[in-house]
């Protein structure tokens, strides 16, 4: 019974209220989280022994590294249930990812180059793990503009999945290429199978900063699911009693200049 009571959110109907909550939720936990993170990786945590306070950008870079593959990994999911559905709501949902997934991409080769220059000397070198999550980043701006190529979106849906699944094969090799190459990156700093190789208060920011984006992503993917539902089901008879209160609510909403209202400036 608990399956098909959750199933229903299958439908854009019923996921679409579930969604304003869930982008209201993980997006004040987004920011609490964010805000514990910083303050304890840039004024609690200790310096480093050998990288000084150039390592602290950690507290993004590693976040945001992870997040940018984690986000793929989601979209292959919400790819393989698209294909095999033929349902609306899952490719939508891999939609509205992409784009959280390319800002993670971004700031992780961003924050990377400033942490190399001191580490490395450089800026940027063609190493195995820079150049696969280069390759991630340009993955996700394929992925958003394969959408915008395509006018029919249930085509663009097929496209998408199909992409999506494909390059989800890159997502292990940024993982595991410091292991299979000669690379400059550093190895794991936190493993599953292994103690911390960092202090208690550095990886205590470290996991915050990361729950931070992971509720940021989630936060930020509803919201942009939403408004898909508004554009794709614009036509639906159900989503017209949640127009018709938006009308209303806006309605009601007092007009700056209006000269019906008192004590305003005209």
């Amino acid at each position: 019974m608990a399956s098909i009571h959750w199933f229903r959110f299958a439908s854009p109907a019923a996921f679409y209220p579930l969604a304003g909550t869930a982008t209201r939720l993980f997006g004040w936990l987004a920011v609490v989280l964010a805000v514990a993170g910083l303050w304890v990786g840039f004024a609690v945590a200790p310096t480093d022994a050998q990288q000084g306070e150039s390592y602290r950008i950690i507290f993004i870079h590693v976040p945001a590294a992870w997040m940018a593959m984690l986000t793929y990994l989601v979209i292959a999911f919400w790819s393989v249930l698209s294909l095999t559905l033929n349902a609306r709501l899952p490719a939508m949902m891999a939609q509205a990812l992409a784009p959280t997934g390319a800002l993670f991409a971004f700031i992780a080769l961003w924050t990377g180059a400033f942490w190399g220059k001191p580490t490395w000397g450089t800026y940027w070198v063609w190493d195995a793990r820079l150049t696969s999550t280069l390759i991630l980043l340009f993955l996700y701006l394929g992925l958003i503009a394969l959408r915008s190529s395509i006018d029919d979106p249930r085509r663009a849906d097929r496209a998408c999945a199909l992409l999506g699944l494909v390059g989800a094969v890159n997502v292990p090799i940024i993982y595991f290429s410091v292991r299979w190459w000669n690379t400059l990156h550093q190895g794991a700093t936190i493993s599953m199978t292994a103690a911390p190789k960092m202090a208690h208060t550095m990886l205590t920011a470290m996991l915050l900063m990361t729950f931070a984006a992971w509720a940021y992503t989630i936060a930020v993917a509803m919201y942009r699911v939403r408004s898909l539902i508004l554009v794709r089901e614009a036509q639906a008879d159900w989503l017209s009693p949640w127009l018709a209160d938006q009308t209303s609510l806006a309605d009601q909403t007092p007009q700056t200049g209006d000269p019906q209202q008192p004590g305003v400036m005209r």
